[in-house]
């Protein structure tokens, strides 16, 4: 197993757990066009793009909409969870994730963000942990969503890295699929179950250090 010198992190359900913000903007939205989304639909937006999100919910709502009325409502569901992130600040970090990103960063080893967020930049600066991250890849800077490698990559790129010397900490499915086609380690963060693509998956950061996640790697 090649020595990793650097860790990607996706945003949303790894530093904090914005999913319930999108998921309360995307039900208003939805409601507001005549149908409702539940929780469990919910997670199927997670590690998805905007526009894609909205695809997904008009297709559960058996609604057809025009390109220009889909990025008008695109953009009004993101002013709503703008406002709602704005409020965000440290008491939103997920347990034991500052403490382990720390850890890395005391052990020498680079630190990225790959998210599909566009407000990515803004959250870390409300949960004051911006100052940690040597690059910040996120939705501003990518064509491809994941699945798709290209948040990964392009991380590793701007780190100087090799894509094998890297590993990725990640809570969708879509980001465990984007990880393993970038030829990255994959940690999952959650259920064993849902992410079971992963090269190795903890419930959470809560105890862990990088010395326990490094021996976990060296084993596999």
């Amino acid at each position: 197993m090649p020595e990793i010198k650097a860790c990607l992190f996706d945003l949303d359900g790894v530093i904090v757990d914005t999913a319930r913000y999108h998921y309360r903007a995307w039900k208003q939205l939805a409601n507001d066009i005549g149908f409702d989304i539940t929780e469990e639909d919910n997670e199927r937006l997670k590690g998805v793009s905007r526009m894609r999100s909205l695809d997904i919910i008009l297709e559960i709502g058996g609604v057809e909409l025009d390109q220009k009325t889909k990025v008008k409502l695109a953009e009004m569901k993101n002013l709503r969870y703008v406002e709602d992130i704005s409020l965000m600040d440290k008491t939103e970090i997920l347990p034991g994730v500052e403490q382990f990103i720390q850890e890395l960063k005391d052990s020498g080893i680079k630190v990225g963000l790959g998210s599909a967020s566009k407000n990515s930049t803004m959250i870390l600066e409300k949960i004051n942990m911006l100052h940690y991250f040597d690059c910040i890849v996120d939705g501003n800077k990518i064509e491809n969503a994941k699945p798709d490698p290209e948040v990964f990559l392009k991380g590793a790129a701007e780190l100087n890295m090799s894509p094998e010397n890297c590993a990725v900490f990640e809570d969708a499915i879509a980001g465990i699929e984007a990880a393993r086609n970038a030829g990255m380690v994959c940690i999952g963060i959650g259920s064993e179950t849902t992410l079971q693509n992963a090269d190795l998956v903890i419930s959470s950061f809560g105890g862990i250090t990088w010395q326990i996640i490094k021996e976990k790697i060296n084993n596999l």
